[in-house]
């Protein structure tokens, strides 16, 4: 069977948190880990998420597997793709956002491209072309101090020209309010002016269905998973699916094993749930510069976790406060540090995972890409959500067994998040 909505995520996070938007709003969803190898039988369903590494790598390697990951869903009969970004824009001057998004307008035969990263579900609003979380402009926000791409610039029409070739251009919220007609009329004006992307205000769910509909007539648009949810609204209303709102009766079957949660992201919301998580759990905390001076502290927290995990799940983190990380990549380089942690998170979780664990939670979305690269994990279907776009994912074809997991975009969750993730994982 033929899918109706194909996505290229930047991030592994991202991807899960698309896949379970479009879940919920009426798709049967599954997501990929990178383009799947040709002998893996995936399920029919109406969407397929596949899910690559590629929000802060070089941008001609974005744009390779991108491109390679659109052909891919082009050939699976996707008449529309959507690149799936970060609902805080992380991006650099380089890109990728502006590259990929022009390479996939290029390989669909040009045309202009809608770009919207609001998702008022989360706290994303885009007002007059500026990013908005929970009310303050991104730059002034907690969410600018990203240890990768900072972002400190709420202007996304600045931001996407400055790594974009051609014009950008902006529809506002007037344009949006006034319906699909009005919106057609805009994109028809910035194409004449030669503008080749178009950033979308978006402040209500209402704007994210009137974006849906008009992307889902052209066959690229860039966005956060609430144009996901536009997509897939405009789809049930088209007819061409079934509405009924549920995981694949698959997904949510319990799997035995041991627990273990591993952090890496330095957002807010994640240290504060790991404050939480010590009232209930054992956590450890790792030194993040002991893991980029040699192997020691990463089989001392294998160790760690080993004289525990029988008695109940365990939390391994190497989370730091913005203040620690600054410091870690004025030593080290951003990119070292940063490689480093998430190399040294990955050994772990890959350890527990030979050890018994099963139900596997992770924080940060570097992280999670590094663990689910080293366990090998080809697919995952969607199963409940539980908490804002972070459902629970079932592992498909995996060569370590059953397994279900969490993977957490470090911003995500309320303060009690681990609990309640390990509590939904029969």
């Amino acid at each position: 069977m033929p899918i109706l909505l194909g996505s290229i995520a930047d991030d592994y996070t991202g991807a899960s948190d698309l896949a379970n938007t479009l879940t919920k709003n009426g798709l049967s969803t599954v997501q990929t880990v990178g383009i799947p190898d040709p002998s893996l039988a995936l399920p029919d369903v109406d969407a397929v998420v596949v899910s690559l590494k590629i929000r802060s790598v070089p941008a001609t390697d974005a744009v390779t597997a991108a491109t390679s990951a659109e052909r891919w869903l082009r050939r699976r009969g996707a008449s529309h793709v959507l690149y799936k970004i970060c609902s805080t824009f992380d991006s650099t001057d380089a890109g990728n956002i502006g590259p990929v998004t022009e390479a996939l307008s290029h390989a669909a035969g040009g045309g202009i491209v809608l770009v919207t990263p609001a998702f008022p579900e989360t706290g994303r609003t885009v007002y007059l072309g500026h990013l908005f979380v929970g009310g303050q402009p991104l730059n002034e926000s907690p969410l600018k101090d990203h240890p990768l791409n900072p972002m400190h610039d709420a202007n996304l029409v600045r931001v996407l020209a400055r790594q974009s070739h051609g014009a950008v251009g902006l529809i506002d919220l007037t344009a949006i309010a006034a319906g699909p007609g009005a919106v057609k009329t805009r994109l028809k004006a910035l194409r004449a002016a030669g503008v080749s992307a178009a950033v979308a205000d978006a402040i209500f769910e209402r704007d994210l269905e009137t974006l849906g509909e008009i992307a889902l007539e052209t066959p690229v648009s860039t966005g956060a998973s609430g144009l996901g949810l536009g997509l897939a609204r405009a789809l049930v209303r088209s007819g061409r699916i079934s509405p009924d709102g549920t995981a694949p009766a698959d997904a949510i079957r319990p799997v035995g094993g041991l627990s273990a949660i591993v952090a890496g992201s330095c957002s807010k919301a994640t240290l504060r749930q790991l404050d939480v998580a010590e009232r209930s759990m054992p956590v450890l905390r790792l030194d993040p510069e002991r893991l980029l001076a040699g192997p020691d502290e990463i089989a001392a927290a294998i160790s760690w976790a080993g004289e525990r995990i029988a008695a109940g799940p365990v939390v391994v983190a190497a989370s730091a406060a913005p203040e620690t990380v600054n410091r870690l990549q004025s030593l080290y380089g951003r990119e070292a540090s940063g490689h480093a942690i998430e190399t040294a998170t990955s050994i772990i979780a890959a350890e527990l995972v030979a050890r018994g664990v099963r139900r596997l939670v992770v924080a940060g979305g570097e992280t999670s890409g590094a663990a689910v690269d080293r366990l090998a994990i080809p697919a995952f279907l969607i199963g409940p959500e539980i908490a804002a776009g972070v459902p629970v994912l079932r592992t498909v074809s995996n060569a370590q067994g059953d397994m279900l997991l969490a993977l957490k975009s470090g911003n995500f969750g309320g303060e009690d998040f681990f609990a309640a993730a390990l509590a939904m994982m029969h």
